[in-house]
């Protein structure tokens, strides 16, 4: 985690009024990440983190140093950052929600302070790519179509063995996979 010498935050999180957009790329970045991936990540972090956010769908949005995440590429992990040609934003809660009981669920999972601030874009990485193992199994290359949705995806899961199955990340989590059955495939490869 990156602390800032300084006891205060360089930019105010909102009032305790309501959630707040801010711009991404200013003060930081965002990861944001689906549920069960980050939840994993999350654990293995421990009190390695930095300040996390939480929406009302379970997604966690981690802040990182500003251009430190630009280039990654994991399933289920997306980058906010400050693009040329569009303002990127992030709902940013009061510094007092750490509960989700306010209106719409989001909240400071991770709280934000002047000793907890930014995540290490190192540790998140390690941490991201050992969650998308874990949960999502192993990486496919190339781009497959999603049983659920129909819909081809550059991040493919596999979930089946049946002439290798494959899921977007948002739909995989909905399918069992039999770890015998996933090995029998890979070694099947693709095309068979």
């Amino acid at each position: 985690m990156i602390a800032g010498p300084e006891s205060r935050l360089p930019w105010a999180p909102p009032p305790s009024g309501d959630v707040e957009p801010l711009p991404v790329g200013k003060w930081w970045d965002a990861v944001r990440v689906t549920p069960p991936v980050g939840e994993r990540a999350l654990a293995l972090l421990g009190d390695d983190t930095g300040a996390v956010i939480q929406d009302s769908y379970g997604t966690l949005y981690w802040l990182v140093a500003v251009g430190s995440a630009a280039s990654w590429h994991l399933r289920g992990t997306r980058v906010l950052c400050e693009l040329a040609d569009e303002a990127t934003y992030l709902g940013v809660p009061p510094v007092d929600w750490t509960k989700p009981s306010h209106k719409g669920n989001t909240h400071w999972r991770v709280p934000l302070g002047p000793d907890r601030y930014l995540t290490d874009t190192r540790a998140l990485w390690q941490a991201l790519a050992a969650a998308d193992h874990a949960e999502l199994g192993p990486r496919v290359e190339g781009r497959q179509l999603c049983v659920r949705c129909q819909l081809p995806t550059d991040e493919p899961v596999l979930v089946g063995a049946e002439g290798a199955v494959y899921a977007c990340p948002r739909h995989a989590p909905e399918y069992q996979r039999d770890a015998v059955a996933l090995m029998v495939a890979l070694r099947r490869g693709p095309d068979a």
